[in-house]
C-alpha cells in the first residue's frame, strides 16, 4: 500500500510538472521507444499501461520502480573466496583442475546475470548495471575470481541509480578494480598510475582536462590502497600510503583517494561525460551538446543524483523523436535476453546463451579493455550478423532447438579463455550445456493469440522498432510472420 500510494504520489508531481507539449498521454509509439531503451524488451502490456501516462508519469513511474539488490538467487560458491595464494601453490594438477572450475564458476556467474536481467521486476536497474560494468570496467581475464567480480556486480546494481559519488567512491575501493588497474601494487616511493589515469580519462573527466602531472600526483594519494588476500576485501595498508602534500587539478593538500575522487566529482566535465555516455546509451549515437550541458548541470547541482540524470534525458524530445528511432544497434546482451523475453521462450539454465553473448562479442564480466565494449555499429560485422541471424532463425524454426551442434560451437566461439574448447569444461559441465538447449522452447500459436487473427500491423509494431526492411508479405501467419520479423535487419535495431 505505502508504495502505491508513494508511485500515485510521484505520478501526480509529474503531471504537475508537466509542460503543456509533454502533458499529453504518451500514445504506443512514444510508450514502446521509452520501454526499449531503459530495459530490453518493450512487451504489449507494459506498451499498454505506460501509453496512457505522460513521459513524464512514465519515467517517474519506471524511477521508483527501480531496485537495489537481485531477485535471483546468486549461486552458493559466492561466499567462498578462495585466496589466490592457495591455488598457485597447488601442483600442477590440482591447480589445472582448481583452475577449471574457476572457469565453471565464471560461466554460472554470466548466465545467473543473464537470468535476472530476463527476470527482473526493474529491467532499468540492469540496465543501468550493465551501463556501468561498461564504464568501470573490470574484467575476469584478469582479476581471476568470480567471487570478486560478483561482489563488484552487487555493488554496481546497489549504486546504479543512486549517486554518482558514491558509486565513484565505492568502486575506486573495489577489490576486483583494485586487482584490475594494479592499485594493488601502488605504494609510497613506487606509484602505479593506471587506476589515476583511467578514472581520470576514463571514470570522469575525459581526456584532454588534466595533465601527467595531475596523474602522478594523484596515483600517490591512492597509494596504500589495497586487499586482504585472505578475505578479498579492501584494505587500506598505512605504511604504504604518501601523506605528503600533492597539487591535483590546481588545488594542494596532503590529500588521500577520496580527496582526489572530490576533486574530480567538483569538476563540470565529469557530469557531463557521464551524461554524453548515457546519451549515446539511450537516446542516439550523436549527443546534442547543449542538452548534454544542461542535463549535466541539473545532474552535478543535484549532488550527482543519476536519476535526475536519467530523468532529463528520458523526458526529452530527442528521445521521441521520429529520427531517432531505430538508430540504436542492440547489443549482443540486448538482442539475447529481450527476444527471450518478448517472446516468452521458455528455458532452463542460460548458460549457452552466456556462450552465445560472448560469440557475438559481449563477453559479460570480461570486457576487451579497460575502454569497455565500443557499442554501437562495431557491434554487427560479416560474422556476427550471420551467427545472430543463426540463432534467431534456429530459434523460431517452428521446433525447439534440441542440441544443434551448430548452435553450440557458433555459441562457444570466441567464448573467452579456457572454454573455445567445450572438451575443457568437462563431462558434467557438457551434460548442463546439452539439457539447457533441449529446455529451450517458444509456442508460436499461444504468443501469437495476443493479437487478432491477420492483424500483420500489431504483430510488427511490437517486434520492430521501425518499418521492416523487407516487404512483409500478406498472407504471412503466426511462425512464418515471425521468423520474417526477427530476420528483417530493422530487428537489430532499438
Amino acid at each position: 500500500m505505502q508504495r502505491a500510494a508513494a508511485l500515485g504520489a510521484a505520478l501526480l508531481a509529474a503531471a504537475a510538472s508537466a509542460s503543456p507539449v509533454s502533458a499529453r498521454p504518451m500514445g504506443a509509439d512514444e510508450a514502446r521507444q521509452l520501454l526499449v531503451r531503459t530495459g530490453f524488451a518493450a512487451m504489449p502490456k507494459d506498451v499498454a499501461e505506460l501509453s496512457a501516462l505522460t513521459r513524464e508519469q512514465a519515467v517517474e513511474r519506471l524511477l521508483l520502480e527501480t531496485r537495489t539488490s537481485a531477485v535471483t538467487p546468486a549461486p552458493a560458491w559466492v561466499r567462498e573466496f578462495i585466496p589466490f595464494r592457495e591455488i598457485r601453490s597447488l601442483p600442477a594438477d590440482e591447480k589445472k583442475e582448481a583452475q577449471r572450475r574457476e572457469i565453471v564458476k565464471s560461466l554460472e556467474l554470466r548466465g545467473w546475470w543473464l537470468r535476472e536481467m530476463r527476470d527482473t521486476p526493474s529491467p532499468l536497474t540492469e540496465r543501468m548495471t550493465l551501463f556501468w560494468h561498461n564504464h568501470f570496467v573490470s574484467s575476469q581475464q584478469k582479476v581471476r575470481s568470480p567471487v570478486l567480480m560478483y561482489r563488484q556486480n552487487v555493488l554496481l546494481r546497489r549504486h546504479a541509480l543512486g549517486r554518482l559519488g558514491d558509486l565513484l567512491h565505492a568502486i575506486s575501493k573495489d577489490p576486483a578494480m583494485i586487482v584490475y588497474l594494479d592499485n594493488a601494487f601502488n605504494r609510497r616511493g613506487q606509484p602505479n598510475e593506471n587506476f589515476a589515469r583511467e578514472v581520470m580519462e576514463l571514470f570522469t573527466l575525459g581526456e584532454g582536462h588534466y595533465s601527467e602531472r595531475d596523474i602522478k600526483e594523484a596515483a600517490r594519494a591512492f597509494t596504500g590502497w589495497s586487499l586482504d588476500p585472505d578475505t578479498g576485501e579492501f584494505k587500506f595498508r598505512r605504511l604504504q600510503h604518501d601523506d605528503g602534500s600533492k597539487t591535483v587539478l590546481g588545488r594542494s593538500g596532503n590529500f588521500d583517494g577520496d580527496d582526489v575522487l572530490d576533486i574530480l566529482l567538483a569538476r563540470p566535465e565529469t557530469g557531463e561525460l557521464i551524461t554524453a555516455k548515457l546519451w549515446r546509451e539511450l537516446v542516439s549515437p550523436e549527443p546534442d551538446a547543449e542538452e548534454v550541458r544542461r542535463i549535466a548541470a541539473r545532474f552535478r547541482n543535484s549532488g550527482y543524483d543519476i536519476k535526475v540524470a536519467l530523468r532529463g534525458l528520458l523526458t526529452s524530445s530527442a528521445l521521441y523523436a521520429p529520427e531517432n528511432r531505430g538508430v540504436l544497434v542492440k547489443s549482443p546482451v540486448e538482442l539475447t535476453i529481450g527476444t527471450l523475453e518478448l517472446f516468452h521462450v521458455e528455458t532452463g539454465d542460460l548458460m549457452p546463451f552466456a556462450l552465445l553473448t560472448a560469440g557475438l562479442g559481449q563477453n559479460l564480466f570480461a570486457p576487451p579493455n579497460v575502454r569497455g565494449w565500443p557499442g554501437g555499429e562495431s557491434w554487427i560485422n560479416s560474422n556476427t550478423l550471420v551467427v545472430r541471424k543463426q540463432f534467431l532463425d534456429r530459434l523460431f524454426r517452428g521446433q525447439e532447438m534440441r542440441g544443434d551442434p551448430q548452435v553450440m560451437m557458433a555459441a562457444l566461439r570466441g567464448g573467452g579463455p579456457g572454454i573455445r574448447n567445450p572438451n575443457k569444461l568437462g563431462g558434467a559441465v557438457q551434460r548442463r550445456f546439452l539439457q539447457a538447449l533441449t529446455d529451450i522452447h517458444f509456442d508460436s500459436d499461444r504468443w501469437m493469440s495476443q493479437f487478432a487473427v491477420g492483424d500483420q500491423q500489431a504483430v510488427q509494431r511490437v517486434v520492430l522498432a521501425v518499418d521492416p526492411v523487407d516487404a512483409i508479405g500478406p498472407g504471412m501467419q503466426s511462425m512464418e510472420l515471425i521468423r520474417a520479423l526477427t530476420q528483417d535487419p530493422a530487428y537489430q535495431l532499438k
